[in-house]
């Protein structure tokens, strides 16, 4: 019968049209902009607090599309790079004649992770950094130097995705300017141990000449206080060298991403410890595997703070053809 035949096959060729994803990204805004300079004059901007509900609508939209995967993707980079990183930093502390800091500090670096994190990672860093002497250690360290500055490609790719550009430079030479990041990192992260060494022995100092004030310092907590510092500078410093040439200048702020980024982590680090005691029970599913699946997760949480903070600066970013379009 008629009426019982199947409907006809789609045409060869056909394709179901989907809504095109919406762009929120500086460079997209300013490209529409060219195209329709009156575009911006139609919208309400008279009612206060506009402005700042777009930055949220941008940053969110962001990360709802991009923020989960690269989440992921730093948490398996920083996993597989931050022990070479650390044997890196032991190598680049032999040129000083520093040998027995490059182990013993390690639990200093680290004074800021949750404690499953911390009982995970220093164990394992200590027994890797001490395996290697002499030309092991710098070989490792060139292992380092080479896993180190694809965590940091990762990054750089997050930001061009969030801004809207393209590749300008060759593999090669974008290779090379991380080196150049992991190389100041490497250095910040001395300057963080040389922080602690200090902290430590003005703490002594304070303890034995000023008593009384001994019980303020531990309230204080200056070894908190100091890895965040130097955490906010290291986050500024990726932020400043690997956003896109066009955004780099100081029109563009890079700071209230590198700024959402420490409080976020600061805040996962002081969250994370009661929450695995109260609500999540890894013990349970992964059994033996529940400390590395901590840590993973940790290096999620920080990995999606991390976009956030990308987002966050992306959608702050306004060019002078979308201000004159606003105008």
């Amino acid at each position: 019968m008629a009426g019982d035949n199947p409907p006809d096959p789609m045409p060869a060729g056909d394709s179901v049209r989907l809504p095109p994803v919406p762009d929120h990204s500086p460079e997209a805004r300013r490209r529409a902009a060219l195209l329709s300079p009156a575009k911006g004059r139609k919208g309400p901007r008279r009612f206060i607090g506009v402005r700042a509900y777009n930055v949220i609508q941008r940053m969110f939209a962001g990360i709802w599309a991009d923020g989960f995967i690269h989440a992921g993707n730093l948490a398996y980079m920083g996993m597989f790079a931050i022990f070479p990183f650390l044997i890196l930093g032991a190598a680049s502390l032999s040129l000083l004649s520093i040998t027995d800091l490059s182990a013993g500090s390690i639990t200093s670096v680290f004074e800021g992770l949750p404690v499953r994190v911390r009982d995970v990672i220093i164990p394992v860093a200590e027994s890797a950094i001490a395996a290697r002497t002499g030309p092991l250690l710098w070989i490792g360290g060139l292992v380092g130097l080479w896993s180190t500055s694809s965590l940091v490609e990762t990054i750089r790719d997050m930001l061009r995705r969030a801004y809207g550009t393209r590749p300008t430079l060759s593999f090669w030479r974008y290779r090379v300017l991380s080196f150049g990041i992991t190389l100041l990192a490497v250095l910040l992260l001395m300057a963080s141990l040389l922080a602690q060494i200090i902290i430590g022995a003005a703490g002594e100092m304070i303890g034995a000449w000023f008593p009384q004030l001994e019980s303020l310092l531990s309230h204080l907590s200056l070894s908190r206080i100091v890895p965040a510092v130097l955490f906010y500078c290291a986050v500024l410093l990726l932020f400043v060298t690997l956003t896109p040439a066009a955004y780099r200048t100081r029109r563009y702020p890079k700071w209230p991403g590198a700024l959402a980024v420490t409080v976020w982590t600061v805040g996962v680090s002081a969250l994370l410890p009661p929450m695995l005691r109260t609500v999540f029970t890894y013990d349970l599913t992964y059994g033996s595997l529940a400390g590395a699946m901590i840590t993973l997760f940790f290096f999620w949480l920080v990995g999606l703070g991390m976009e956030a903070g990308v987002e966050l600066n992306a959608a702050l970013a306004r060019t002078p053809e979308e201000e004159e379009a606003d105008a």
